[in-house]
């Protein structure tokens, strides 16, 4: 046996963080000491009723306990690996494997793009394959189309894992990489996960170089099983979409996957995923392929290979890009088939009898079982003080100076240190908030797995995004009623200390209030936001190149979709809208691409014109190219909190957004404000406000000027050729628009003009 494997880890926490985490263990043990044996409600004096909930509110608060503690932990020694200095040359060859059932051949060409895009020593050495277990004839040729593998598979009756394995048994490369449908790699996936896979075979030396170990340091116990990279999102998720706090939280699921997964690198305990996974083929033959009989393959996988000895690492850093569920409906099914999956598997596996796992990873796994009866405890927090309120059921029997000396400490210091462990991602006020939307579709699923009733049929996540104006506000029924009851209650209690000056149940009403605001927020998450968009929309600011009748025009890009842009531009330009075209080109430092657009919408930004694009064609390479400028790149969401001073800045935030209504530029031309006198030809002066380069639009009395008059521009022989309109008061038609928009003296003398009636704009202002 060679001698004891060293890696050099990223404790990510330091003294000042060790200190509040055991500040708050210590607080949060004599907290629930006490709860336990001196707050619960006698049956002989209170009743049977009044000592139930008691004991369910204690055992809600001590299981949290339990699990905040792990938490606290985990999170407190949050390991990553230094990633091994590979030679090129000794890249191993990779199966890139996509998943996929009935999503569209549309979804699948992004992800097959990204995955062809992918950085390499030798491309020679990865194959793509895509695993279709619908066996459709588009998705084959799609597969040809783009130079990749097929493999479809008819009548599977084994969902994903039976698609997986399928593929597995008709490749050979060492190294698999699964990948969802959705998921779109970044190119540098490979050469962020591949080198992990050499860590038991090298070592770093104090000057930061890597060398191969001596035969005597080998450890032959410690393999490499997978490396998890975080399952990252390019669109809103509900809970930024449904918030409008796109710019202001995280993603719900960068939590889990950049912090707590993390976290349990250090009881070998990282969740599989199933998707932006890099996995070992010896590990999956000797756990018979992916997991089959469950419908959490990859949770129950990940779980065998590390009871089979395997060292399994999660990664912070995201490397794919995927697409979010885009309505209620589907996120709920979602957590409720990884819900009850997860307890099936811990079920299948038997957890706490199983000799393969270590201690630390059974309690790191049984922290993943208590995770799902948070939503029970939820309705819990929330019916207790209504009960104590309303019905008179007393559920914690103590008093007010008890309180202020035991509950208090531990409350703030459980807060703190939730903050200074994870408070950049998550903080408790919105873990409640969105265990509060959740929690009435998640207890009787979780209760009836844990019974042994099992669900008959479950559903593959929806991959689609629409237009939509739908609210699911019925859904909020149980929070809805809830809210009613809370804030009844909260009026009493009020009522009842003003009325006897007994302030003692300050902390009740704080109780209700705050479960108030959580209801408040779940009603809003229900009530929805009105979709427009068929695409995301993405900010990038790249150099933008116009090309249109011999003319060039350059801007930067504010945003972009697959089917549109928007260009920002110093001067108001003539861009082509209708039927005419224009071309326009992109260049970022790895790709180039050239589109063929038209304008269809302007308006002024400040002093930038905004233009709105509408992409029209590209050949293929254009495309693929295109493509991976919108994918291959960090998402411009949130990846951390901003900071809210209060959840009341969270509901004013939703009530103000949710009474304003939006409008769009209806405009495909930019209006250029003028407020000009300028002479016909005929020496007649006319008072011009506007022109959008085809139309001028004037205040003079249509009597006091003829049907057609040619307009002078001061200090140039150029005039415009005006025809009145019969349609609009005062708007007249340029008719040789085209000869002095293309005219290069014309075009430089009009910018002038333009920054002249900018300059008489701001002066009459003042």
């Amino acid at each position: 046996m060679g001698s004891k494997v060293k890696i050099k880890r990223k404790n990510s926490k330091g003294g000042k963080e060790k200190f509040w985490i055991v500040v708050a263990i210590i607080s949060m043990t004599v907290y629930i000491v006490w709860r336990i044996f001196f707050t619960v409600p006698e049956h002989e004096i209170y009743g049977w009723l009044a000592t139930i909930c008691g004991i369910l509110l204690v055992v809600s608060e001590t299981i949290s306990m339990l699990e905040g503690t792990e938490h606290f932990v985990r999170l407190g020694r949050k390991n990553v690996p230094d990633m091994p200095v590979v030679p090129l040359d000794r890249y191993p060859h990779v199966d890139v494997l996509i998943a996929t059932h009935n999503e569209e051949t549309d979804l699948l060409y992004k992800t097959i793009n990204g995955c062809k895009h992918m950085d390499y020593p030798d491309k020679s050495k990865v194959h793509i394959y895509v695993c279709d277990d619908s066996d459709r004839p588009e998705m084959a040729q799609l597969a040809r189309k783009m130079g990749v593998g097929y493999f479809g598979l008819s009548e599977n009756k084994e969902a994903k894992a039976g698609n997986l394995n399928n593929a597995l048994s008709k490749t050979t490369s060492p190294w698999i990489v699964t990948f969802d449908a959705d998921m779109i790699p970044t190119h540098d996936f490979l050469m962020e996960t591949v080198p992990y896979t050499f860590l038991p075979t090298m070592k770093e030396l104090d000057d930061g170089t890597w060398v191969d170990r001596e035969e005597d340091e080998i450890d032959e116990k410690y393999k490499i099983g997978f490396i998890q990279t975080p399952q990252s999102f390019y669109n809103p998720d509900l809970f930024q979409y449904n918030f409008y706090s796109e710019s202001r939280i995280p993603n719900e699921q960068d939590y889990f996957f950049r912090e707590i997964n993390v976290g349990r690198n250090n009881a070998n305990a990282p969740i599989y995923a199933g998707s932006n996974t890099l996995i070992s083929r010896q590990a999956l033959q000797e756990v018979d392929g992916i997991a089959t009989g469950t419908i959490t393959e990859d949770f129950e996988t990940g779980i065998k290979i590390q009871a089979k000895g395997y060292t399994c690492y999660a990664l912070d850093k995201a490397l794919a890009h995927g697409l979010a569920p885009t309505d209620i409906d589907s996120l709920i099914k979602q957590r409720v088939r990884w819900g009850r999956g997860c307890i099936s598997s811990l079920r299948r596996i038997h957890l706490l009898l199983n000799p393969g796992l270590k201690l630390n990873t059974k309690i790191s796994y049984l922290a993943c079982w208590l995770y799902w009866w948070t939503f029970f405890r939820r309705f819990i927090y929330i019916i207790s003080p209504i009960l104590f309120v309303l019905f008179h059921i007393p559920v914690v029997i103590c008093s007010l100076p008890e309180l202020i000396l035991i509950w208090l400490p531990s409350f703030v210091l459980y807060n703190q240190a939730l903050k200074v462990t994870s408070g950049k991602i998550r903080n408790k006020r919105w873990s409640n908030t969105i265990d509060t939307v959740i929690f009435p579709y998640m207890i009787i699923p979780i209760l009836l797995e844990t019974l042994f009733i099992k669900e008959k049929k479950f559903n593959v996540t929806k991959k689609t995004r629409e237009v939509s104006s739908r609210n699911d506000l019925q859904l909020a029924l149980p929070q809805i009623i809830l809210l009613v009851l809370d804030v009844i209650a909260l009026i009493v209690a009020v009522v009842g200390a003003l009325q006897t000056r007994n302030y003692g149940g300050i902390i009740i009403i704080y109780w209700l209030a705050v479960n108030a605001l959580h209801l408040t927020m779940a009603v809003f998450f229900m009530a929805g936001r009105r979709n427009l968009r068929t695409n995301d929309r993405f900010q990038i600011h790249i150099p933008a190149e116009i090309e249109y009748m011999d003319k060039t025009y350059y801007g930067v890009t504010n945003d972009a979709s697959e089917t549109g842009l928007s260009i920002l531009m110093d001067k108001s330009s003539y861009l082509p809208h209708g039927e005419d075209k224009m071309k326009i080109r992109l260049k970022t430092e790895r790709y180039k691409t050239e589109m063929v657009a038209r304008c269809v919408h302007v308006s002024k930004r400040g002093k930038e014109w905004k233009y709105g694009i509408q992409i029209l064609e590209m050949e293929d390479a254009d495309k693929d190219a295109y493509f991976q400028i919108l994918y291959d790149r960090e998402h411009s969401l949130a990846k951390v909190m901003k900071l809210s001073a209060s959840m009341f800045d969270d509901i004013f935030l939703n009530v103000q957004r949710r009474s304003v209504q939006n409008e769009s530029s209806k405009r495909e031309l930019p209006r250029i404000d003028l407020n000009m006198v300028l002479e016909t030809t005929d020496g007649q002066a006319v008072e011009v406000t506007d022109t959008n380069y085809e139309y001028v639009m004037v205040r003079n009395s249509e009597t006091d000027l003829p049907e057609r008059f040619e307009l002078k521009f001061p200090k140039s022989e150029f005039t415009m050729h005006c025809v009145r309109d019969t349609h609009r008061k005062g708007l007249y038609y340029v008719e040789n628009w085209k000869e002095l928009v293309f005219n290069d003296a014309f075009d430089g003398l009009f910018a002038q003009v333009e920054t002249e009636a900018e300059k008489s704009a701001v002066a009459a202002k003042v």
